[in-house]
């Protein structure tokens, strides 16, 4: 018997692990009176260069009708702005107001404060690696992906 894992025990673990993280996060978020769709979108905003809905929507993993009216309560709350592109005057940019930025700030620390204190939160860097790796070899085209794994990069532990 080989010692590989079938295909459904590890889904099953990443399904377990990305619940019991989320459940981590919303004890903290609503704490602070936030979601954690807000707070995804809001964690992308925190960089203060402007994104298109489309890729929010993406990375927050929302529908667009859903992202938008999250955004009009962001914009309501007075935490989120919307900008015309000035390279495409056609779409949108989102960006957090001063006000907003102090809120992520505050839920930002609260969340990594919870994070640092969970058990094997030490291993952080290994499992980003690994979980990039995943999604990567997940992401590919499946021509691509028929052909074999993408070459492999040494971890560190």
């Amino acid at each position: 018997m080989t010692s590989a894992r079938r295909p459904h025990h590890l889904y099953g673990l990443l399904a377990r692990a990305e619940r019991l993280a989320a459940r981590q996060v919303r004890e903290v978020l609503d704490e602070q009176g936030c979601t954690v769709e807000a707070w995804r979108v809001m964690s992308q905003l925190a960089d203060g260069e402007g994104h298109r809905m489309s890729a929010i929507a993406e990375q927050a993993l929302l529908p667009p009708p859903t992202l938008t009216r999250l955004m009009d309560q962001l914009v309501d709350d007075g935490l989120v702005h919307r900008r015309i592109d000035p390279m495409d005057r056609r779409r949108i940019l989102a960006y957090l107001t001063p006000r907003g930025e102090d809120y992520w700030q505050r839920l930002d620390e609260r969340v990594r404060e919870r994070w640092a204190a969970l058990p094997g939160s030490g291993d952080d860097e290994l499992l980003a690696v690994l979980l990039d790796r995943l999604i990567a070899g997940l992401d590919l085209p499946r021509e691509t992906a028929e052909a074999g794994p993408p070459p492999t990069t040494a971890l560190h532990a």
